[in-house]
């Protein structure tokens, strides 16, 4: 589900060593019986959610597939998140599935980093302000240095743990909480609570599932040093997944508790958040850096291949 063209020669020759290979024709949704008709006889997909309608869409796009294919075995997922497939149905059907773990890491640490900056000096913001001719060339006043102050990180996995990393380059203490115990070096282990409340920056990098949704509300918010700036980065996910309560972030960004906060999400017109001048919600694409596609598309391809040899890449526990 993804067009021949994306792939470069080397990694054509590999998929068509395998056998028949059904590309998209572009990155447009695909209704679902030309999607059906393209995978029909397939044991293996390679799927993307772009032809499936982006991640809201895709889950229940998917879905009609795997009910329509009884020869399927694998399906390759071309991203990390596993939130837009039914991955008890595959169970039920035994059919395996592979993701791209890591592939982003670095992109999306740096990423995370350059909007901490942007919401210290007030960039986004004040850049915004300046074009739409509500505020002088200074905006919403002076910025802050980050060098000094102390960064909470809330997820110290790959990407939690390469921000820390980042983050005390450029001076910044850094303070942790992660739900088992972790050790890197820099990073002070600290309970939820403690790294909400000492905190000048936060940084969230969480797995969505049912035990993180809302993980950040209004209570959590309470225990945050006020004048808190925050980036998150998990998303876009459908909301009973949102690791933060848009409505509690809302009115936190208000009564300035939290000075401000950088989030992706797929609807960035009709949400709680969408009319708060302090809030910067950006489309998804911390990731999309041309080091992370190539690395994505090598991960990818052999995941496919390893399928077809039944000696799967990155299998999916579950």
């Amino acid at each position: 589900m993804t067009p021949q063209a994306e792939f470069n020669q080397n990694q054509q020759t590999q998929l068509a060593k395998i056998g028949t290979i059904n590309y998209t024709k572009n990155r447009d949704e695909y209704p679902s019986e030309k999607l059906l008709k393209l995978c029909k006889g397939s044991q293996i997909i390679g799927a993307d959610p772009d032809n499936l309608g982006g991640f809201e869409r895709a889950k229940s796009q998917l879905t009609k597939i795997i009910d329509r294919l009884p020869s399927l075995k694998g399906i390759a997922l071309a991203s990390t998140s596993t939130e837009w497939i039914d991955l008890k149905l595959c169970r039920k059907k035994k059919i395996i599935v592979t993701n791209i773990p890591h592939y982003s890491t670095e992109s999306v640490a740096e990423h995370t980093v350059g909007l901490l900056i942007c919401l210290a000096k007030n960039i986004i913001i004040n850049d915004r302000k300046f074009w739409s001719g509500k505020e002088s060339k200074f905006g919403s006043g002076p910025g802050f240095e980050l060098k000094g102050k102390t960064l909470g990180v809330i997820g110290l996995g790959s990407i939690g743990s390469r921000v820390a990393e980042l983050a005390q380059a450029i001076g910044m203490r850094v303070i942790a909480y992660n739900r088992s115990l972790k050790k890197q070096k820099g990073v002070i282990m600290k309970s939820l609570n403690y790294v909400l409340s000492q905190s000048d920056a936060l940084s969230i990098h969480l797995g969505c599932n049912k035990q993180t949704h809302h993980f950040i509300s209004k209570k959590e918010i309470t225990h945050m040093k006020k004048g808190v700036i925050i980036v998150n980065l998990i998303g876009p996910v459908p909301p009973e997944q949102e690791v933060v309560d848009k409505k509690a972030m809302s009115r936190a960004l208000k009564m300035g508790k939290v000075a401000f906060y950088a989030y992706e999400g797929e609807d960035l017109t009709n949400n709680p958040l969408s009319k708060a001048e302090n809030a910067i919600g950006l489309k998804g694409f911390a990731w999309y850096t041309k080091d992370a596609l190539d690395r994505a598309k090598k991960i990818w391809v052999d995941n496919i291949v390893g399928l077809t040899k039944n000696k799967p890449i990155n299998s999916i526990s579950y």
